[in-house]
């Protein structure tokens, strides 16, 4: 009886409940997506990559050294000599190192250089290896003055596959530079697909995978590597890590620069939360804008529903029931608008995840409902019950008055 009251009187205006839910709509889409949006972000940079112990670059900000080695955003300022990669890959104490050439794509992916080392010593999330349904392509050791002819093997992100349909042995080519659409094709050595990546949820899964020695071949006449944009280490014990840190980044032949994956998105977090906290705010704000205008709506229209308010106190109703029946409509519009807006968020994320992933790199998904942004759902309707007590308490009042009338 209380619920179809409610609803009925609602439904009596239904213009103005629209638009106010309309509202709530709107601020829940932009609370919750500034929240979820910020988790994600977090979630995903965070699982990108496990195990390694140090980051080695030219000599950059240690920020743009880990956005482009690890997240594939940004550009590279300098190459690293293949020399200087292989005088510090092979000190004491170093477990695996797995270089990494970047500078051309396919189709808006990016191209990586690596070896067969990125399959067996990559990790991500928690500590997960990578899983490979095929073949890896097979590494150049031989002399350089043999020159053999490099194995022009390409191993697919899981992305890269599905978004643009490539079955193993499918034939592509590749570009010079990161844009979707390039004028310098490199065709005369066309890549053949031996082997496709599980998903990882990470930036692995836009990138696609070939040999350094494949890569170098796309632009000069001999295979082996010249150069080198950054490479990752893993250390036999990470007591070695600050010495080795320090060392790389006094090292003599060439300027680079050796960093902690950790300590660097910390910084990156830090850097970022001035911006995250405003976003907060201006989304908070919005929300109670929103809530003020239904407590605004509400405390309106008593003077029109006076008599509404007399027929229900002359049928017995309590004025404890009017305190009720006001606060019982503000949370039926605040709700109302949040599940729309959640519909509404799920629906846009599921719209646009592909091209926040291929634009940034993150990963966001569509399941809004998880436990950071659940407390924000409480708040609202908390706040909802706080500013409803206004028009519900004149109406309190009202009620009050006119029994007493009688």
């Amino acid at each position: 009886m209380f619920l179809k009251l409610t609803l009925g009187s609602l439904a009596a205006r239904r213009l103005t409940i629209f638009l106010t839910v309309l509202s709530v709509l709107v601020s829940t889409l932009v609370v919750l997506g500034v929240e979820h949006i910020r988790l994600e972000a977090r979630n995903s940079f965070s699982k990108t990559v496990s195990g390694v112990d140090l980051i080695v670059g030219a000599r950059t900000g240690q920020i743009n050294l880990l956005l482009y080695s690890v997240f594939r955003i940004g550009n590279a300022t300098n190459n690293i000599s293949w020399q200087s990669y292989q005088d510090i890959s092979k000190r004491p104490g170093i477990a695996w190192s797995i270089p990494m050439a970047l500078g051309d794509s396919h189709r808006g992916y990016r191209v990586m250089g690596s070896t067969s080392d990125y399959f067996r010593h990559f990790r991500y999330g928690n500590n997960q290896p990578l899983e490979l349904n095929g073949d890896a392509f097979t590494d150049f050791r031989s002399a350089p003055d043999t020159q053999p002819l490099p194995d022009f093997a390409a191993v697919l992100g899981a992305e890269v596959a599905a978004r643009l349909g490539y079955p193993h042995g499918h034939e592509f080519t590749v570009a010079h530079g990161l844009g979707a659409t390039s004028f310098s094709v490199h065709d005369q050595h066309p890549f053949t697909v031996t082997g496709i990546l599980a998903p990882t949820g990470t930036p692995v899964d836009q990138t696609i995978h070939i040999s350094l020695e494949s890569l170098e071949a796309l632009h000069q006449a001999g295979p082996m590597p010249a150069s080198v944009t950054a490479f990752l280490l893993g250390l036999e014990s990470r007591l070695q890590t600050f010495n080795l840190q320090r060392e790389i980044n006094n090292y003599s032949q060439e300027p680079l620069l050796a960093i902690l994956p950790g300590v660097a998105l910390s910084e990156l977090w830090q850097l970022m939360s001035v911006a995250e906290l405003t976003l907060s705010l201006i989304s908070g704000l919005v929300m109670v804008s929103a809530l003020l205008g239904i407590a605004t709506m509400l405390l309106s229209t008593l003077q029109q529903r006076q008599r509404e308010i007399a027929v229900l106190r002359a049928l017995g109703a309590r004025p404890l029931f009017i305190f009720l029946l006001i606060q019982a409509e503000a949370l039926v519009m605040t709700a109302t608008g949040m599940l729309a807006g959640i519909a509404a968020l799920m629906a846009g994320l599921t719209l646009t995840a592909d091209m926040i992933s291929q634009q940034f790199g993150i990963f966001v998904s569509a399941q809004v409902l998880q436990t950071g942004t659940l407390p924000y759902l409480a708040a609202i309707l908390l706040l909802t019950v706080v500013l409803a007590t206004i028009p519900a308490a004149r109406a309190y009042r009202q009620s009050s008055a006119m029994k007493l009338n009688d």
